[in-house]
């Protein structure tokens, strides 16, 4: 079983290009559901027909990394970022999500291709909290291309399944 907790999308890109100059001030939206689009990405997302074949169309981090960030890096700060800070699309709990590198899965009825690991830029020290670049190393979450359309929902327990 795979918990969404959480969806996102944004308009426009915040750090990617971003290199060297200020961050972009696009929001990043919390939705209830998103509309995945086969070969394309994630309707109303700045990687929406990025290019051909692009193998971010849609990303996935674990909640349970961000429970670890928070619990190492904001003991004492009172208040922790959102889990959108990371400019992911989908929160998960209950899956590593490594596991999914070059593996077929369905979620909801959606068939995604699991691509490579999102790594993380140096841009997190910022937009989390310093450091949480490099203790995201490996853990930067999912990237995925979306092989099947349909709608995938937040919802507190929905069922995996991977094919060879």
């Amino acid at each position: 079983m795979i918990r969404i907790e959480h969806l996102y999308v944004s308009p426009g890109h915040n750090y990617f290009g971003h290199h060297g100059q200020p961050a972009g001030e696009h929001p990043i939206l919390s939705v209830s559901e998103i509309e995945c689009v086969a070969g394309h990405g994630i309707r109303g997302d700045r990687y929406f027909d990025y290019k051909p074949d692009y193998k971010g169309q849609i990303t996935f981090f674990a909640a349970e990394i961000y429970d670890e960030l928070c619990a190492t890096f904001l003991p004492l700060a009172g208040t922790h970022p959102e889990p959108s800070a990371f400019r992911r699309n989908v929160i998960t709990r209950g899956i590593d999500l490594n596991t999914l590198i070059g593996q077929q899965f369905t979620i909801q009825g959606i068939t995604f291709l699991g691509t490579a690991e999102c790594s993380p830029c140096h841009w997190m020290d910022q937009a989390f909290a310093p450091r949480a670049h490099a203790a995201l190393k490996d853990h930067g979450g999912l990237r995925a291309k979306i092989l099947t359309d349909g709608w995938l929902r937040v919802s507190p327990a929905s069922s995996i399944s991977t094919h060879a």
